[in-house]
């Protein structure tokens, strides 16, 4: 059976996505909300998701580390990429969280100063824009 829940507090700063999960499962989650535990399924998987990335908090940290990734929210504005062209230089944008890449950023400017795109999350950015730089996403 399909449950859909929310990644985070709010629509704004969430990804929703859907998980397939047993019917003995399901039922126990469901017994858990009945008795009081949890207000829906939604408030146990999520606590159920924390509980698991606070358990492995140090491994993510170490890895994040080890591929310099920018950790929780990364904005790259038009000003930020206009600076790197006009020092010659190029950005490689590495998240572990949420991209976001303004929407007056140009096409022409993001193909010009981004190197590379790596995100482990979510990416927000133009439909034209994740088109032009799709090459350099890894």
């Amino acid at each position: 059976m399909a449950t859909e829940i929310m990644a985070a507090k709010s629509a704004a700063d969430s990804e929703k996505i859907t998980i397939n999960i047993g019917f003995v499962d399901l039922g126990q989650i469901e017994l858990l909300v009945k008795e009081g535990f949890y207000s829906n399924r939604t408030d146990f998987i999520r606590t159920a998701i924390r509980n698991q990335l606070e358990r492995h908090e140090h491994a993510v940290r170490q890895s994040a580390a080890r591929r310099s990734l920018d950790l929780g929210l990364r904005r790259v504005t038009r000003q930020d990429l206009e600076g790197f062209r006009e020092r010659g230089e190029t950005l490689a944008l590495n998240v572990l969280g949420l991209a976001i890449i303004d929407p007056d950023v140009s096409v022409e400017l993001a193909l010009d100063t981004i190197a590379s795109l790596h995100v482990l999350g979510s990416l927000q950015a133009s439909p034209a824009l994740k088109t032009a730089l799709r090459g350099r996403i890894g």
